[in-house]
């Protein structure tokens, strides 16, 4: 997906009670997993001391304080968190019983979801066995890479863009062939009106914080009401530039996120490392060799090339904004 595409949420239009959605959307994101952690109809004692009995299945001490510690809740919120919590645990076991007596958990496609959790969920465990936690990053790499990346941060630079969307692909030849004589996003939509073809328009802001800094950088370049393209398969997305504002975030803004992201970098660092060791301890072989991993070519680095005119940067969708 394009990086100018709009994601802004939409909003419900009808509000749901908070307790009762949390617990609904609770009871359905772990049923498949829990009809495959515990078998549906098994009357194994479970470890831990009994809190509730739901049609004769129990729900332990143990279960409930695993919820709260995935919770996340503060001391001062674990008594409510608790009960509402352990009412998730109750809706979960009824829905648990009633697919066993569907024999659901049964089924090739809720079995094939089980194993692909279990594996997830082992795989996990072994990584968190083996590296732990890493390092949390220090002041001095904080500060570091606050300063080497002033785009991000001290220099920020906001995009205000409006845009015309519509896809089709005879649109889109057709399309090509007028957009050197448009001057502007009207006389775009104005084509596009006139060719009978259905467009969308819209407007939205991206940061240099969100975009990649080459193509901040062709941005900050274009002339002021430049037209550029973004193509997404018969999509095309028509763009222009409405205003460029400062837009700075100071260190101590930062931070937090700056904190995140370098220990992210650094889990995937060391778990890279782990899985490249067993892989070169391993034997691999593709029974299908079409699907075997094949290093990608070295491309020939190309020349930065400026747009010569409106018409080039249009063709070139600004040398791949994508």
């Amino acid at each position: 997906m394009s990086h100018f595409t709009n994601a802004n949420a939409v909003r419900p239009s009808r509000r749901t009670r908070p307790a009762a959605r949390q617990r609904l959307l609770c009871a359905a994101m772990v049923l498949l997993a829990a009809a495959g952690l515990s078998a549906c109809g098994d009357k194994e004692k479970k470890p831990g001391q009994a809190l509730v009995n739901v049609n004769g299945e129990e729900i332990t001490v143990l279960q409930l304080n695993e919820e709260l510690q995935r919770s996340g809740a503060s001391a001062t919120q674990q008594e409510a968190a608790s009960k509402q919590l352990l009412e998730s645990l109750i809706d979960r076991q009824l829905l648990q019983i009633e697919a066993g007596r569907e024999k659901l958990d049964r089924d090739p496609k809720v079995m094939q979801a089980i194993e692909r959790a279990k594996a997830l969920i082992v795989a996990q465990a072994y990584l968190q066995k083996r590296i732990g936690t890493v390092a949390r990053p220090t002041k001095e790499e904080v500060e570091a890479y606050f300063a080497k990346n002033p785009t991000f941060f001290a220099n920020r630079k906001m995009f205000g863009m409006q845009q015309v969307v519509f896809s089709g692909k005879e649109a889109n030849e057709g399309f090509k062939g007028a957009v050197d004589g448009f001057k502007s996003l009207d006389e775009a939509a104005a084509w596009l009106d006139a060719h009978k073809v259905q467009f969308s328009r819209g407007q939205l802001a991206r940061s240099t914080a969100d975009l990649p800094p080459e193509m901040s950088s062709k941005l900050l370049a274009m002339p002021k009401g430049q037209l550029f393209l973004v193509r997404e398969g018969e999509r095309t997305i028509v763009s222009v530039i409405s205003e460029v504002k400062d837009a700075p975030v100071a260190l101590d803004q930062a931070r937090a996120q700056i904190e995140q992201f370098l220990q992210n970098q650094k889990m995937k660092v060391a778990t890279d490392a782990e899985l490249a060791r067993l892989r070169a301890a391993a034997k691999i072989e593709y029974l299908n060799k079409a699907l075997a991993k094949t290093e990608p070519a070295a491309a020939a680095p190309a020349a930065a090339k400026p747009a010569a005119s409106t018409g080039d940067a249009n063709e070139r969708g600004v040398a791949g904004l994508k």
